[in-house]
């Protein structure tokens, strides 16, 4: 069979996911939404639910240094390298109740369906919910997975919230030492590798009618922001010849940046544009315009960077206008291990599905950064209702995760299976 028709009967550790998902959805400082974000209290109570979840399962927790949630089942004997499951529990504003949190419930949910076995296991299982995966409050996205990782940066405490609150102010009143973050790092010895489900945030899988993907690799992203620079003057009284209008020469680099990202194959987004000094009688001396630029591979991404930035030299010389790049954010993509993909390859299959789709992933994830110090790899989950996220009308179907759950599980098993066999 290649993928889903039907849906098998759902597991109760389907429906505990899903019942947690909908418990940390009520913990958010947003009125009537769901907001989460990093060292906050409402992150505070998070974790603790989630190790209480990890803990009823039979899971040693701790929490890290970097404010990861962590939990850790031995294998066949203590201390050998562990394989790492897990996602994040903070959220964007006026979020949805599973991007990140549920791949953490399915990650507890297979450590219980797992605990029984556990003495057959050749390495040990440990769990992770990343505490600042999207950035939200500091605007510094992947910052529990980079300390993970070993790639925390000092520097990174000074930066401040929308309130002048420091990172470093934030972790003390949460009850952590700025100074100790970069402890969280893990060894690469110390670690098999990292599996993450989630939720695909796209229509790719609801499209093709079916519940489950294979993520090939993770999108690599540049953020911009970009600045024309023209003369501000009357709007009445400045001839359209003698008029050096920095919106209008935006504009046209705009409307040019979806033509080059839809002829390339790459995702570009302007989610801000500002023009000053903003009256409505005068013409726009300076236009200013955020880019965010993703693909599949980096090479693709740099090269549609270039294309677009060869178009803007050209129009802003032809109006008289000048042109600046500010680059303040990079992450460049990850392409998914080869044989931690294969085990999630044939995790899919055991839910019945014999030639399981593979996509790329538009959106960043925690494994952007665990790539650092270990393989990784990840199972994508549909979404409904067009495949929105990042969105109050964010939904999965009970019967995707209940595929999800037992695809993560054997993906687990396919990987134990090739460590006793070494």
């Amino acid at each position: 069979m290649t993928g889903h028709t039907a849906h098998p009967r759902v597991p109760a550790g389907a429906e505990r996911a899903l019942a947690h998902c909908h418990e940390l959805a009520r913990i958010s400082s947003l009125e009537g939404g769901i907001e989460r974000v990093h060292f906050t209290p409402e992150h505070k109570v998070a974790n603790a639910l989630a190790a209480a979840w990890m803990q009823e399962v039979g899971l040693e927790t701790w929490q890290d240094e970097a404010g990861n949630q962590c939990g850790r089942m031995e294998g066949r004997e203590p201390g050998l390298p562990a394989l790492v499951l897990g996602s994040h529990l903070d959220t964007v504003t006026d979020a949805g109740e599973y991007d990140g949190m549920l791949g953490v419930m399915l990650a507890i949910e297979v450590a219980d369906r797992l605990r029984a076995r556990a003495s057959e296991l050749p390495f040990a299982l440990e769990l992770v919910a990343f505490s600042d995966e999207e950035g939200t409050r500091f605007g510094n996205a992947l910052t529990g997975s980079r300390a993970f990782a070993g790639s925390w940066d000092d520097a990174w405490l000074d930066i401040e919230d929308r309130k002048g609150v420091t990172l470093r102010q934030a972790a003390r009143t949460f009850g952590i030492d700025p100074d100790e973050i970069g402890s969280a790092a893990r060894s690469p010895e110390d670690l098999v590798g990292y599996l993450e489900v989630h939720i695909e945030q796209g229509p790719y899988l609801l499209d093709a009618g079916r519940a489950l993907g294979v993520v090939s690799a993770i999108a690599g992203a540049r953020r911009f922001a970009l600045t024309v620079t023209g003369r501000a003057g009357h709007a009445g009284g400045t001839p359209y010849a003698r008029r050096r209008d920095a919106l209008v020469g935006a504009s046209e680099i705009i409307v040019e940046i979806e033509r080059i990202a839809k002829r390339t194959g790459t995702v570009a987004t302007v989610g801000r544009v500002r023009a000053f000094p903003g009256g409505v009688n005068v013409v726009p001396g300076v236009a200013r315009f955020s880019l965010d630029l993703r693909a599949e591979s980096d090479a693709d991404r740099d090269a549609a960077f270039d294309e677009i930035e060869e178009f803007a030299r050209s129009v802003v010389a032809e109006r008289g206008l000048q042109w600046a790049v500010d680059e303040f954010y990079r992450a460049d993509a990850v392409t998914c291990d080869p044989v931690l993909r294969a085990a999630v390859e044939q995790g899919v299959r055991s839910t019945g599905d014999d030639d399981p789709m593979v996509l790329w992933s538009r959106a960043g994830h925690d494994g952007m950064a665990v790539e650092a110090v270990t393989g990784v790899a990840m199972l994508f989950l549909r979404c409904g209702n067009d495949g929105i996220s990042h969105h109050p009308d964010e939904i999965v179907e009970q019967g995707d995760v209940a595929l999800a759950l037992e695809a993560l599980e054997g993906a687990v098993l396919a990987l134990a299976e090739q460590h006793r066999n070494r």
